[in-house]
């Protein structure tokens, strides 16, 4: 864990801020996918069969799960537009920043957007207490993995990764970019 955070920590700059946009990218990807699922569900929910079945409840709390979908959209997919805006002008860490935030609040609506939407169904096929019941219990499991869990492991670093660490020479990343060994030979 101690070379890893080494490593880290003598990237250069450019480099870093280029990994990092790499990283959300590839997270960006999952997540819009996804949206764009339950958004695409939600969208067509209204004209199926059973919705005129519904209560004013359901129908509320669909407008509000079909909301924060879209909300959880624009959020996720904004980042490109801000791309666009900023290609080659060197902002580099300013497009890293905001696409963080934007796909951090996009996270957020999406989990309410799931939740709400598992209290949608659940309200439709069970009685008012146990979709209660079901819906804070699937809201905790989001909140636990997409919060809890990555807050208190957010300095982690696989405890495998130290017995990698034994096997292969210590290396820093000159200002060019090159690997040199950092042992004394």
């Amino acid at each position: 864990m101690r070379r890893e955070k080494e490593r880290i920590g003598q990237e250069p700059e450019k480099k870093r801020w280029d990994r990092n946009f790499g990283d959300l990218l590839q997270e960006m990807r999952v997540a819009q996918t996804g949206v764009q699922i339950l958004f695409a569900f939600l969208l067509t929910l209204p004209f199926s069969n059973g919705f005129t079945k519904t209560s004013d409840f359901q129908k509320d709390v669909y407008v509000f799960a079909l909301l924060s979908a879209a909300f959880a959209a624009a959020m996720i997919i904004a980042p490109v537009a801000f791309h666009r805006a900023l290609f080659r002008q060197g902002r580099k860490p300013e497009l890293v920043r905001y696409a963080h935030r934007m796909t951090t609040g996009g996270l957020a609506f999406m989990l309410v957007s799931m939740v709400s939407s598992i209290l949608l169904i659940t309200d439709y096929l069970l009685s008012k207490p146990v979709a209660i019941l079901v819906t804070g219990a699937a809201g905790l499991w989001f909140l636990a993995f997409w919060v809890a869990i990555p807050w208190f492991r957010r300095g982690w670093i696989d405890d495998d990764s130290e017995e990698t660490d034994e096997a292969v020479p210590a290396e820093r990343v000159t200002e060019d970019g090159r690997r040199v060994s950092s042992r004394a030979s």
